[in-house]
């Protein structure tokens, strides 16, 4: 499990509290510090209605990388017709390269559970599941002990809390693959389906699993759902920035180290990213100057060192061309080359695309094409101007989030670094000496070879 990284002691702690217990399976000490007082509260003094008001007044946002408000999801699942109606908390954590969702889950999984009961009980369901990896053998192992303890409790399953209303909670590995970020791709895994997104509307609110309504949301979103009902839509709504209420996990990586952090929403991205360099963010006696920083994972954007007072929130890096995504953000020096990252992941975005629509089966493959051929020195006159309109004509036309975000690598390092695109465009040079071949001619190499 990725460390955790030290944070100021005025930053509030709304998902990761408690961590130091020796084993989080331990129910006896979680519920010493507070595990499922909010599901009390809910279930003895709050209507299903009254948890959901809550949740919507706190300003909650989806913390999957969408931001979609939670409290108008779970409102359009209750009032959808049917009575069977599902929970689907998502801790798959799709981006192969962090583990926050994972880390929660092995640190706090009683709030994991309660934030699914008290979904459950908001919308009026009975049934849940938590989606995990399927190679996460700590994770699951925590969890179904953890399940289990909850169940023996009468914090889940039959006659929750004598209150009569039954919730029968499911842990459910599944395997795939970037996809399954994706809430309607995830759904298809559950039913033992391909993982293909679905058209929208409707909504899984509305018809999800199984043709029922369900309510799909990431397990952070979950985690906070006990914090808000015991402490106050308002004292929420008071962490972070006005837009992005609350706090988030990040998993920070740059040259001098890394780790994961919970963070307040709306903070500027240079805090955030002195956690893990020491509370230095350049220096040449110290260290390296930052070139970039990669926010939102693979399919993230490039923001520029003159950037890093952007607020970390969902509306403003939405705004500078990049994402909250999967709470991923990796810090590159001047000896990165922008090109050959933006490669690498248009090309990553590519090779994940389910090919469902046109846009993704052809026009990621053929915008990674475009960005290998300016890396390795062999453009064509028009490759800029085509990446551009390829790329506009992918986010306009695109079935799911994954095509409209997969254009971003690419799109911000033309925004934000178009000096060292034209370098290798029309100098054939690479100024960090990675892209091959041109990195010959940076070592000295004859041009005229190549």
């Amino acid at each position: 499990m990725t460390a955790l990284l030290k944070t100021p002691s005025s930053w509030p702690r709304v998902l990761l509290p408690g961590t130091d217990a020796p084993d989080p399976t331990d129910l006896d000490a979680a519920v010493r510090g507070g595990a499922f007082e909010a599901l009390k509260t809910a279930l003895r003094a709050m209507t299903p209605g009254q948890v959901t008001g809550a949740v919507a007044g706190s300003g909650l946002r989806g913390r999957g990388g969408a931001g979609y408000p939670t409290g108008a999801k779970w409102r359009a699942a209750a009032g959808a017709d049917g009575a069977t109606r599902y929970v689907v908390a998502n801790g798959y954590g799709a981006d192969p390269a962090v583990q926050t969702d994972r880390t929660l889950l092995e640190l706090a999984p009683y709030a994991v559970i309660e934030g699914i009961a008290l979904a459950a009980y908001a919308i009026g369901s009975r049934e849940g599941f938590i989606a995990v990896r399927a190679e996460a053998s700590e994770t699951i192992r925590r969890l179904e002990a953890a399940i289990a303890a909850a169940e023996e409790a009468g914090f889940i399953g039959p006659d929750v809390l004598e209150s009569g209303w039954d919730l029968a909670l499911e842990l459910r590995p599944v395997q795939g693959a970037y996809m399954l970020g994706e809430e309607t791709v995830l759904l298809k895994a559950l039913e033992g389906k391909r993982g293909q997104p679905e058209q929208r509307p409707p909504y899984p609110a509305e018809r999800g699993l199984f043709g029922r309504p369900t309510v799909v949301d990431n397990v952070q979103t979950l985690a906070s759902v006990p914090w808000i009902v015991k402490h106050g839509a308002e004292a929420f709504a008071a962490i972070g920035s006005k837009s992005s209420p609350g706090t988030i996990l990040v998993q920070l990586r740059a040259p001098s180290g890394g780790g994961i952090a919970e963070v307040p929403l709306g903070t500027p991205l240079r805090t955030v990213i002195g956690l893990v360099r020491g509370g230095r963010l350049a220096g040449k006696d110290q260290q390296p100057p930052i070139k970039a920083v990669l926010v939102g994972g693979p399919s993230g954007g490039f923001l520029p060192a003159d950037l890093l007072d952007t607020a970390y929130d969902y509306d403003t890096l939405r705004a500078a061309d990049a994402h909250v995504g999967s709470g991923s953000i990796v810090v590159a020096d001047e000896r990165a080359c922008i090109v050959d990252l933006a490669r690498l992941l248009t090309r990553f975005c590519a090779d994940q695309a389910c090919g469902k629509s046109i846009p993704c089966r052809i026009g990621t493959r053929r915008l990674s094409e475009i960005v290998d051929r300016i890396a390795i020195g062999t453009p064509l006159p028009t490759d800029v101007e085509r990446a551009g309109d390829l790329a506009a004509d992918v986010v306009g036309s695109g079935l799911c989030d994954h095509e409209r975000l997969a254009t971003l690598p690419m799109t911000s390092a033309m925004r934000y670094f178009r000096p060292e695109l034209d370098d290798h465009l029309l100098r054939s040079t690479c100024p960090a000496g990675v892209c091959q071949p041109i990195a010959l001619a940076v070592a000295g190499a004859d041009r005229g070879a190549r």
